[in-house]
């Protein structure tokens, strides 16, 4: 049952069940400051996230950086060819050391340089060098020399950021002692693995700054009853009422079929749509009618903007003029989404609403608020 917000604030915890009447999460947990705090701690903070793709960073020293709430990550190929996450924070006294550096314009690096006291470290995050200043005692008339402690260069290095991977897609975990990549992901792991994915480059990236809480953006994605009146061109030729919606523990798939008589190119998943959304944050989109893939990133900002990171993959990075309108059609859908859920987002700011009703076929959605209220609770 909906709840209005009569003054008395009466809510609940998202249910198990979606049959129950509190299957959704209150609508605080949208727009309250503190929820988006604690899910810097209780989400971001326990859960993995994707960082990039290790095909954009091919070669010994190329490297992008990743930002996660307040957290900076440096996303680096060392010397012997494996990649390493680490801390973006000197050992120092904790300067941010590399300027920011997006995946799709790596940058390259044959140790990294803080340039606040130009401490040196490998690609492999050891402390390489310091300046002399660091080694003797010359200015200071109450220190001899030979007193200065030598730095150990492990304890020293960089802090270094778990990372593990899925075929070319990298994920990072920022928990001490975290749950492995393969538990959270299930059999989504072998799926994806299943799939060329490292084949594809990186051909297109758009980033957007959205003004709704991330969360309502992520319960648009994982559902298509909204499709029908909203995305006129994308669903001519889709069989929706044969499409099917597959949940696991922190994954679910959304399978759209073509209607029969409508030709797919080869492609990853010819014939077929699917749209993976892997909690928290990040979707990988394969179409069905173009032999590439797409995913997203879904960025909180705070609690009423989030920023998305969609990039496009495709054999050849010089798209042809078939592939090029593919992306701007799939631009399009993203702006229609952006005015639906900015438009969700205003009612959900008005406190009109305390409490919404999910719909029968909407057991994605409910699933990404019962992931959430459990990490809530944990």
């Amino acid at each position: 049952m909906t709840r209005w917000n009569d003054g008395t604030d009466v809510t609940s915890s998202v249910s198990p069940d979606i049959t129950e009447e509190t299957n959704a999460l209150p609508a605080n947990y949208f727009t309250d400051p503190s929820v988006h705090e604690m899910e810097q701690e209780k989400i971001f903070s326990r859960y993995w996230v994707y960082a990039g793709h290790a095909g954009t960073i091919e070669e010994p020293g190329d490297y992008f950086t990743r930002k996660v709430g307040d957290k900076q990550v440096i996303i680096v190929r060392d010397m012997e060819g494996e990649v390493q996450a680490f801390y973006n924070v000197c050992a120092h006294r904790g300067s941010k050391i590399v300027e920011d550096t997006p995946m799709s314009d790596p940058g390259n690096m044959t140790g990294i340089r803080c340039p606040y006291h130009l401490w040196t470290y490998g690609l492999d995050g050891e402390l390489r060098s310091t300046p002399k200043s660091f080694e003797t005692a010359g200015m200071n008339p109450d220190l001899e020399d030979g007193d200065v402690p030598e730095l150990d260069p492990k304890k020293n290095g960089l802090r270094e950021v778990h990372l593990d991977s899925i075929g070319p897609l990298l994920f990072i975990n920022f928990a001490h002692d975290p749950m492995a990549l393969e538990e959270q992901a299930g059999t989504l792991k072998a799926e994806l693995k299943s799939f060329p994915l490292e084949e594809y480059q990186l051909a297109r990236r758009y980033v957007s700054e959205v003004e709704c809480n991330w969360k309502t953006f992520s319960g648009n994605y994982s559902e298509c009853d909204h499709c029908q009146a909203n995305h006129q061109d994308w669903i001519t030729g889709i069989s929706l009422a044969e499409s099917e919606l597959v949940v696991d523990d922190h994954y679910w798939v959304l399978h759209y079929t073509h209607d029969e008589g409508v030709e797919a190119e080869e492609a990853l998943v010819e014939g077929e749509a699917r749209f993976y959304y892997f909690w928290p944050n990040f979707t990988l989109n394969m179409y069905g009618n173009a032999d590439g893939y797409g995913t997203y990133i879904i960025d909180p900002i705070d609690e009423g903007r989030f920023q998305l990171i969609a990039d496009y993959y495709f054999k050849d990075p010089d798209l042809s003029e078939e592939e090029r309108e593919f992306v701007q059609l799939s631009r399009k859908l993203q702006e229609e989404d952006f005015e639906l859920v900015e438009r969700q987002y205003e009612g959900l700011r008005s406190g009109a609403l305390a409490q919404a009703q999910l719909g029968p076929n909407e057991h994605t959605v409910h699933r990404l608020h019962l992931l959430a209220q459990e990490a809530y609770d944990a």
